[in-house]
């Protein structure tokens, strides 16, 4: 029986897409990817470096997502949780102040422009 392999894409609604797909590019570093239509020769596939990726269904009533209209948070690995985070707070992003730490990692916070929170994980080695 051939398996599930990874995930191959994380699909979202927005507003604005093009804008959004910026603020990704800018903020995170995350390329944009080709496929809307609307190509303009920055587009690119997004080529991971390998790693754990959890698969995890939460409570409809979850407040872990930090917003109760989301359905989806996405989690991203970064390899300098605190980089990260202050190059988003320099940018104007929302941040929570809090970090918690666990035996496998830092976890932190943050709201794209839309009002989508999404979670940044720094593994522990």
């Amino acid at each position: 029986m051939d398996l599930v392999q990874g995930i191959g894409g994380v699909f979202f609604r927005a507003k604005d897409p093009r804008a959004q797909a910026r603020w990704y590019r800018d903020n995170l570093g995350i390329p944009i990817s080709p496929g809307d239509g609307e190509q303009t020769g920055e587009e690119r596939m997004w080529d991971q470096q390998a790693g754990p990726t959890v698969w995890g269904p939460f409570p409809r009533d979850t407040e872990y997502f930090h917003n109760p209209a989301q359905q989806v948070m996405v989690n991203f690995r970064v390899a300098d949780l605190d980089a990260v985070l202050a190059r988003l707070r320099s940018t104007g992003t929302p941040v929570r102040d809090e970090i918690e730490e666990y035996d496998y990692g830092r976890f932190a916070w943050a709201c794209d422009p839309e009002g989508n929170w999404f979670e940044l994980w720094e593994p522990r080695n």
